[in-house]
């Protein structure tokens, strides 16, 4: 199978990523950060807020527009309800980086093969997929610097200064700081700068000099423009908002430095070829180019250790040292590819075994496990449910079956397609999960009155709602009443003063409640901000 594919790499791979999440992303639930971005969207749509962005009709400048312009234009293109269409830039986003990876490995080891292996590694590592509903930005400014980063590489191996490659390296510089400021420049860049200076040793850059000058300016003015465009037409916002998110490195989130030692785990199901991957006494006399593997090495580590300098930590700004560690865990699988049915070293068997023998145990027992879990729930997605068990047990059974003939290319393949299709499949299932205490507040647009918040709301509330929803008790405290005489108000919470002070001007009527959590209650991730009261209120 993977020999099949890789015959036209750059096409198999965008044909693997649409398969994988064009027919299943919009099965999974808005997140609060995408709601951000589809709400800033929607108004760049419905305002004209394009370079001034809002959020609930207020300035929302934590981060650059460019994802969410590409988001707004797929809005426009096929509708804001669509929500495939909101979120195809990023599945286009995997793709990219998906092919950017083949491309840059096929630079460093020469190896189509290799390279391919890498990309196929790189869009099935969990958190690149997770990333794209969880922080839609993150996908989009490491996308870009990766871009970058291959052009800068093939910019430093050429013993010519030939323009395009600066020039383009400049440009997705600048296209990443427009997506998320300069943190991939700090995640991702920076650590490849350290790896390839460790590795190549920059032999033909004295001569570049100049150029190298000419990229930086590119960046700065395609990356600064945005930001200098509000500093001046909203200073004062602007500067709040940037000493808020400059603090937010050393104040919020603080975790430890070794938070993120277990950073390989987040390639999901290659945790354990990622393992092995970093274990250079182990892997440096089996990799077929020394001088590659201890460059993403490198790579991986440095990133590592740069965002563990940083006390603000989350699991999810790991996301950019998968890119590097796709690249080294290619090393490993090249390597078994090429030898596994040689080797007799109990040491080195047991871990692929129990690896891929894993992988295939899940495969096998997909079927029982989401029998037994979702039960009732079913009903309604018997067919769908067939469907993913034929295909997760066939692809078991097959695992288990090439493993028994030691041929890793035919189980890495299987592994893959394993992961492509339980997207496909198993993914649309999660809709048989929801809850019946959901509730979604999609209804409300239908009052012919308009509806206020008391104070906090959530940013999934006002993107199901489909408009503005203003506060009424604002952030100093003070109260801006509607000029509406009928009116409707969400509240998560109100305080007896809060409570007493609307009753006094207005008559209080209960009309409904909302549960935008897909879990019940008693789910450990059940969110107590996603439930609301509503109420119309009169004017006394």
């Amino acid at each position: 199978m993977l020999r099949t594919i890789e015959n036209k790499p750059i096409l198999s791979i965008v044909l693997i990523v649409l398969i994988m999440l064009a027919f299943s992303i919009d099965s999974l639930p808005v997140s609060i950060m995408e709601a951000r971005n589809f709400i800033t969207a929607r108004e760049m749509i419905t305002d004209g807020n394009w370079l001034l962005t809002t959020m609930n009709g207020e300035a929302r400048y934590e981060k650059p527009p460019l994802p969410t312009w590409f988001t707004a234009f797929f809005g426009l293109a096929f509708g804001l309800k669509s929500l495939l269409a909101l979120r195809f830039p990023t599945i286009i986003m995997v793709a990219l980086i998906g092919i950017f990876t083949y491309l840059l490995s096929k630079k460093i080891v020469n190896d189509v093969h290799h390279a391919f292996i890498n990309a196929l590694i790189v869009i099935t590592s969990f958190y690149v997929i997770g990333i794209i509903i969880e922080a839609p930005w993150d996908i989009f400014t490491h996308g870009f610097m990766l871009i970058a980063i291959y052009y800068l590489f093939q910019w430093f191996e050429s013993s010519h200064n030939a323009p395009k490659p600066i020039l383009l390296v400049g440009m997705f510089i600048g296209f990443s700081i427009l997506c998320k400021g300069p943190i991939s420049i700090y995640a991702l860049l920076l650590p490849f700068l350290l790896a390839y200076g460790f590795t190549f040793r920059y032999k033909h850059f004295k001569s570049k000099v100049i150029p190298f000058i000419s990229c930086i300016v590119l960046v700065l003015i395609i990356g600064g423009s945005w930001f200098l465009y509000v500093r001046l037409n909203d200073p004062q916002t602007f500067t709040a908002i940037t000493e808020q998110e400059t603090n937010n490195w050393h104040s919020y989130n603080v975790k430890p430095f070794y938070y993120y030692w277990s950073f390989f785990t987040q390639s999901g199901i290659w945790t354990i070829p990622a393992f092995i991957s970093l274990l250079y006494p182990y892997l440096k006399n089996r990799v077929s180019n020394l001088k590659a593997y201890q460059f993403s090495l490198l790579w991986t580590i440095f990133a590592v250790v740069l965002l563990s300098i940083i006390p603000e930590k989350k699991s999810r700004y790991l996301m950019p040292v998968l890119l590097p560690l796709a690249i080294n865990i290619g090393f490993y699988m090249d390597y078994l590819i090429r030898r596994f049915k040689h080797l007799k070293d109990k040491r080195e068997t047991l871990p692929v075994y129990f690896n891929f023998g894993l992988i295939a145990l899940i495969a096998l027992a997909f079927p029982l496990i989401a029998y037994l879990f979702l039960d009732e729930q079913l009903q309604g997605f018997w067919l769908r449910f067939i469907i993913a068990s034929i295909v997760s047990f066939s692809i078991g059974f097959f695992i288990i079956f090439k493993l028994k003939k030691k041929n890793i290319r035919s189980v890495f393949g299987l592994t893959v397609l394993f992961f492509v299709t339980l997207f496909l499949t198993a993914v649309p299932l999660s809709k048989a999960m929801i809850a019946k205490s959901y509730k979604p507040i999609t209804n409300l647009m239908q009052e012919h009155f308009k509806v206020y918040s008391f104070n906090y709301v959530s940013p999934e509330l006002i993107w199901q709602y489909g408009d503005k929803i203003p506060p009424i008790k604002l952030d100093d405290g003070t109260y801006d009443f509607p000029k509406e005489d009928k009116f409707g108000m969400v509240v998560i919470g109100i305080s007896p003063e809060d409570w007493a002070i609307l009753q006094s001007q207005y008559s209080i009527e209960e009309v409904d409640s909302f549960d935008l959590n897909t879990v019940s209650k008693e789910e450990k991730n059940y969110n107590g901000r996603l439930t609301y009261d509503y109420y119309v209120l009169s004017k006394n």
